[in-house]
């Protein structure tokens, strides 16, 4: 019989993991890190830099923990993996809300959409993914088809047979995906801010989506090496990542610095303090050291492997109704709504004007306004 207890959880992080990752910090040996020059090669070792003083000098974890004690944060068990989640709730009148996070971010990139979405009378439900953040321990490899089955159980044991409304991006929209793919009676509409799963005999048909499938292949060319590797190595990886918080650091600020939506400096670097504080960003690499997640974290890429759910199957057609807020990813682009419809049954298709790929933490009031937007359509369209 599963296991409904629900409880109410609280971050207590011992001082011992705070001492064991400022030494290793303090302890860096800066001089074994030769300079490719800016971000040329990888990560700009002057912002890792900048962003290492910081964690030494002014941040302040236990400052941090008291902010976050103060969101509604609960755990479970679903089907044995423990799974953390916030539950803002309201008066109960429209649709729950599930917003899926993705690799690096975490529950925390949708803090800013919480109170407005309760405001509106949604309950919002915003889970750490099996093997990030608070959701631990994990008991294996998860991809995100299954993770997917799990986030549906959640959304169940909270709200029974309630249907329920998924926005995502990255492994969020994966899991969303997936989720409208196996539980379609379940789900309300999907709101994506990346389309990742397409079924596996869709082909560019248009010039505008063949430029787009030759655009994006050169881009991820250059900077997908982490996927594949997270993909077929996670293990090795992680041996490194486990021993060195600024190795992490440097491991996930390398993606916000090229996937945010920024400008650049004047040698073409990313202008990354321009969007996101340093604290923002030590926060959310925290989240993944305080509670050893940086390796299981990249176990859903093998997963994603391992599960062959890179795509759906031929001839797959979502019947969710979906909406799309595309929002101008530099790396992941987003593609003509045509090709978008050749799997999904979208709805609602938003040109957003900026943001990246952290849309969410990037421009909040855009995704808000977009997701309210689709939801008003899916909501008129019931009555």
């Amino acid at each position: 019989m599963e296991n409904r207890m629900i409880s109410p959880f609280t971050i207590r992080i011992s001082d011992e993991r705070l001492l064991a990752i400022r030494s290793k910090v303090v302890a860096y040996d800066w001089s074994q890190l030769p300079d490719a020059g800016g971000w040329s090669a990888g990560v700009g070792v002057n912002d890792l830099k900048r962003l290492v003083a910081c964690w030494l000098d002014t941040y302040d974890w236990r400052e941090v923990e008291q902010r976050l004690n103060r969101l509604p944060n609960f755990k479970t068990d679903v089907e044995g993996e423990g799974i953390h989640f916030l539950h803002a709730k309201s008066d109960g009148k429209r649709p729950p809300v599930l917003l899926l996070h993705g690799w690096p971010g975490s529950y925390l990139e949708f803090e800013r959409l919480v109170d407005p979405l309760v405001a509106d009378g949604h309950d919002v439900v915003v889970p750490s993914l099996p093997g990030f953040a608070f959701s631990q321990p994990i008991r294996g490899v998860l991809g995100p088809r299954r993770i997917g089955e799990l986030m549906h159980l959640l959304m169940t044991k909270l709200f029974d047979d309630r249907k329920y409304i998924v926005q995502g991006g990255d492994w969020g929209a994966a899991i969303g995906s997936w989720m409208a793919y196996s539980q379609p009676d379940a789900l309300l509409g999907l709101h994506l801010n990346m389309v990742s799963v397409l079924a596996k005999d869709v082909v560019p048909t248009t010039p505008e989506e063949e430029d787009l499938v030759n655009r994006r292949a050169a881009i991820l060319d250059w900077e997908t090496g982490y996927n594949h590797e997270q993909e077929t190595r996670p293990q090795t990886l992680g041996v490194a990542l486990a021993d060195s918080p600024v190795g992490t650091a440097g491991w996930i600020l390398e993606k916000f610095g090229k996937w945010a939506d920024l400008g650049t400096s004047g040698d073409g670097s990313p202008d990354i303090w321009n969007k996101f504080s340093e604290d923002e960003l030590l926060t959310n690499i925290m989240v993944y050291l305080v509670t050893s997640s940086v390796v299981t974290s990249t176990w859903i890429y093998h997963g994603k492997r391992l599960e062959g759910s890179q795509s759906f199957p031929e001839g797959t057609r979502i019947k969710v109704p979906t909406g799309v807020a595309a929002f101008p990813d530099p790396v992941f682009l987003p593609p003509p709504r045509s090709f978008a419809e050749k799997t999904y049954n979208i709805v609602h298709w938003g040109e957003m004007p900026k943001g990246g790929h952290f849309a969410a933490l990037e421009q909040p009031e855009l995704m808000l306004a977009d997701l309210r937007a689709f939801i008003a359509k899916i909501e008129g369209g019931r009555r």
